[in-house]
């Protein structure tokens, strides 16, 4: 497995980023290649994704760690993908966003194509930095 970490700050107090990060129905407007989004009731979510041009369904369970401000996800069905968004306050109005991924590269070219190795790694990077700029955008826009 690989391991992939990332963090932004955003300019919106912690309480507004954990509602908007919990809104499912909301994460086709910053996770890039998610078509449609939603709630499967209790823990779980279904997410339909762009893969390659191809729609992939994905079911995922969502724990939550609210004392600790963390939120952790992993796949049930689809490639074997994990990650945790850990939520800290910088001060009353600004909260640092931490997100780790966790994936097999092979799984991830198997199930997404694209590049292998290093060109891979790049891209995944690039791509969760990007989606957290979008959170950042989108908490920002509706706080």
């Amino acid at each position: 497995m690989s391991t992939l970490e990332e963090q932004i700050d955003i300019g919106v107090p912690m309480d507004v980023a954990w509602d908007c990060l919990h809104r499912v129905e909301t994460y086709p407007r910053f996770l890039e290649g998610v078509r449609e989004a939603r709630s499967g009731g209790g823990h779980r979510a279904h997410l339909d994704v762009d893969a390659s041009g191809r729609t992939q369904e994905f079911e995922a369970e969502i724990t939550d760690h609210g004392k600790e401000s963390m939120m952790e996800w992993q796949t049930t069905s689809g490639p074997d993908l994990a990650g945790t968004f850990a939520l800290l306050p910088i001060d009353r109005e600004h909260t640092r966003v931490q997100a780790r991924i966790e994936y097999d590269p092979g799984t991830v070219r198997q199930a997404f194509g694209g590049p292998k190795g290093f060109a891979q790694a790049t891209a995944i990077e690039r791509l969760v930095r990007n989606d957290l700029e979008h959170f950042k955008e989108l908490a920002e826009r509706e706080r």
